[in-house]
């Protein structure tokens, strides 16, 4: 009896321990319609069931192949879990979706229910072009989206992403990359804490602070768009881009860069910062063309020069620079900013008006074009043109030509005049020393005695003079050549003579201060210069063709 025992446990054991891969409960009739919603088992070497370790798994030796609907799975050895509809795979785990998706890795877990992969250790997706590297992979077949979460790279033909976590979406080609970003190429280098990536456009998306680098300019931005193919980007939310190691910078509401062209324009309250020069721009708009270094602004357009303590701030229509190089185009001969209509400039120490202007850094002079005034404490010239030359930030002399007139408020009611063709004013620590006057000279001038009191008034006449100064006041006038002149005491002035035929005091256009600059107020039609030959040979500052 017991030896009929031990007979029949040893069969039972052999067939249920060891069963042919063509056994029909786990490959489907070929000829018969598949139900797409099973895991079927295709093919293994070995099948073993041992019930008595894991009753509810089949064990799968050797070329093993499972089919759900549209996806193959192929491994070394598995666990199939048929009740379930899942299994697990391991060893050469491959996975295959039609010819876009192939998927790698050490180990598998498939439940046909959910349609969710986890892929484990030395994983690898391919999906066309991209091939995503990475320790730890889910991937729904439901939506196409998978996500890694123990670090990543993503490859594609032009660059290289890292992160912690990720996920992608095979389907729209979307990608976010989360924690420890790093987006690199031969050409930037991108970093930031959360980023949207597709893999199609090579578009990345930028949702947080964000740097980018590259061999000319450094980027941070919190919202944007970069597309790394054309190294171009629309930059949004006060972006700042930075040029020349750190020395320039433009910061906008939005920014649209483009590297391979060279460009950038900036909208909204644009900023351009020249730390070298000690120059900032500012506007609603602003272009700048790398290739030519020269830009435009408009729209309250905004020059702020702080190179000599008390910053200058100038306002006009539109600014442009203006770079000329040599014929080799290795070095820079001349950069000019012009500011067109509607010149205003305000400095605590000076102001000015004009209808447009010229700085040129190959003689460092600042030319104000037609009509332009200038103030400084009680003092005013004028003229057709006037060109200042500058030393250390600072004025050296300035030559008014045209019509040009002096004015030095002495107070309320009294006036020192100087008018003639053109002026020559020279300048000492920032103050007025003496001035040359040529040309049909005319002076009305109040001398002072020593407790400053006026003693008289002067009225000259003559083809030439020299004023100085001491203390920003007229203290003596010599003049050359034929002239003629009346000294007035002051009980016997005589009232016609105080004021030349061409005195004015614009009080009332002068600027007030830095936000004043940017509201104009021009002269009547009575108190413009007359026409003359000169004024009409003013040139008005024209664009040359960059050489």
């Amino acid at each position: 009896m017991c030896k009929l025992r031990l007979l029949l446990y040893f069969c039972l054991l052999c067939c249920s321990g060891v069963v042919a891969a063509q056994g029909t409960d786990s490959i489907p009739d070929t000829k018969a319609p598949a139900d797409t919603s099973y895991v079927y088992l295709l093919n293994a070497d070995l099948i073993r069931f041992e019930e008595w370790i894991n009753p509810d798994a089949q064990r799968l030796i050797g070329n093993v192949v499972f089919r759900h609907d549209s996806m193959y799975m192929y491994c070394d050895s598995a666990l199939f879990y048929q009740k379930k509809n899942s299994f697990s795979a391991y060893h050469n785990v491959r996975a295959e979706q039609g010819d876009t998706l192939f998927l790698y890795g050490d180990s598998l877990f498939y439940d046909g229910e959910s349609k969710l992969l986890r892929v484990r250790d030395n994983v690898r997706l391919e999906n066309r072009s991209m091939v995503l590297l990475t320790d730890s992979l889910n991937f729904d077949r439901n939506t196409g989206l998978g996500w890694f979460f123990d670090g990543g790279t993503l490859l594609d033909e032009e660059s290289t992403l890292i992160s912690e976590y990720g996920q992608f979406d095979t389907n729209t080609k979307m990608s976010l990359f989360i924690d420890g970003v790093s987006l690199e190429s031969p050409d930037y280098n991108l970093t930031t804490d959360t980023l949207h990536y597709n893999t199609d456009s090579h578009m990345a998306y930028l949702t947080s602070p964000t740097t980018i680098i590259n061999e000319d300019n450094v980027i941070n931005s919190s919202n944007g768009r970069f597309n790394t193919l054309s190294n171009s980007a629309v930059l949004l939310d006060r972006s700042v881009v930075e040029q020349s190691g750190g020395q320039n910078r433009m910061t906008g509401d939005s920014i649209v860069y483009d590297k391979d062209l060279g460009r950038m324009e900036g909208f909204g309250d644009v900023i351009i910062n020249n730390y070298k020069d000690k120059i900032d721009v500012q506007g609603e708009y602003v272009y700048y063309n790398q290739e030519n270094d020269s830009a435009v602004v408009t729209g309250r357009a905004l020059l702020i020069e702080y190179s000599a303590g008390d910053s200058l701030y100038v306002h006009a229509d539109t600014f442009r620079l203006v770079t000329f190089y040599n014929e080799a185009r290795d070095s820079v001969v001349e950069r000019q900013m012009r500011g067109f209509n509607r010149v205003r400039g305000y400095r605590p120490d000076m102001q000015m008006v004009a209808d447009s202007m010229v700085f040129t850094t190959k003689d460092s002079s600042l030319t104000l074009y037609k009509e332009p005034i200038l103030w400084s404490d009680g003092q005013q010239i004028l003229g057709e043109k006037i060109i200042f030359y500058m030393n250390d930030s600072t004025i050296d002399w300035a030559h008014v030509k045209g019509q040009a007139l002096f004015v030095q408020m002495v107070d309320s009611a009294h006036f020192n005049q100087i008018a003639g063709r053109e002026m020559k004013a020279y300048f000492k620590n920032g103050e007025i020393d003496h001035a040359d006057v040529n040309g049909n000279v005319e002076a009305v001038f109040y001398p002072l005695d020593a407790d400053s009191t006026m003693i008289g008034m002067n009225t000259t006449e003559g083809p030439s003079l020299t004023t100085y100064f001491r203390d920003r006041t007229v203290y003596k006038i010599v003049v050359y050549g034929s002239s003629n002149g009346i000294m007035y005491p002051m009980s016997q002035i005589d009232r016609s003579k105080m004021l030349l035929s061409s005195f004015n005091w614009f009080e009332r256009i002068r600027p007030l201060d830095a936000e004043d600059v940017f509201y104009w107020r021009g002269k009547f039609l009575d108190e413009q210069l007359k026409k003359s030959n000169s004024s009409r040979e003013v040139p008005m500052p024209t664009l040359r063709r960059n050489r």
